[in-house]
């Protein structure tokens, strides 16, 4: 949920952002680009990798490359291009790293027999996330401003990939 979350927030809240520190429509629309054709593409080595190494060094490790991408788009916003790509590539990346290892997990840990119910309640739980990310948008900045709910953003992400390192386990089927 909180990947789709933060996808939601990227849109509505770096577009503000980033116009309100000067950038025009071409330049918000390459940082916008960036975002999910690094998520898109990096997501071919990364379900490779989690094959390899497991699902949760992905997970976790991908929640924190998140997070340090919205921390980048605040550090830098003195220069607000490079704050943006910069950010839009750590965001992109690090959601590369959790989505196919995230769905991957829910397959590992199914028995076959209900895995299909099992991935279905995982992606109405995922979706949920844009809904909420518009709610949490909304509510946050009004009275916080845009750089307040980046900051939200970026602890809350942060936080669900230290509760992964901490509650998930990981199983791998057995090959045979």
């Amino acid at each position: 949920m909180i990947n789709n979350l933060n996808e939601v927030l990227t849109w509505g809240v770096f577009t503000l952002l980033f116009t309100d520190h000067g950038l025009g429509l071409a330049a918000v629309g390459l940082i916008k680009g960036l975002y999910p054709i690094l998520w898109g593409l990096g997501q071919i080595p990364t379900g490779h990798l989690a094959d390899r190494i497991g699902c949760k060094p992905l997970i976790v490790y991908g929640m924190l490359v998140q997070a340090v991408g919205f921390v980048l788009a605040l550090a830098l916003l003195d220069r607000p291009l490079l704050a943006g790509v910069l950010s839009a590539v750590f965001l992109g990346l690090g959601t590369a790293m959790v989505y196919p290892a995230l769905i991957a997990s829910i397959s590992d840990h199914a028995h076959p027999a209900w895995r299909a119910n099992a991935l279905g309640t995982y992606r109405f739980w995922r979706d949920i996330g844009y809904a909420a990310g518009a709610l949490v948008t909304g509510i946050l900045v009004d009275p916080l401003g845009l750089n307040a709910t980046v900051i939200a953003a970026a602890v809350l992400t942060a936080a669900f990939g230290l509760l992964a390192a901490r509650w998930i386990t990981e199983h791998r089927p057995d090959p045979r």
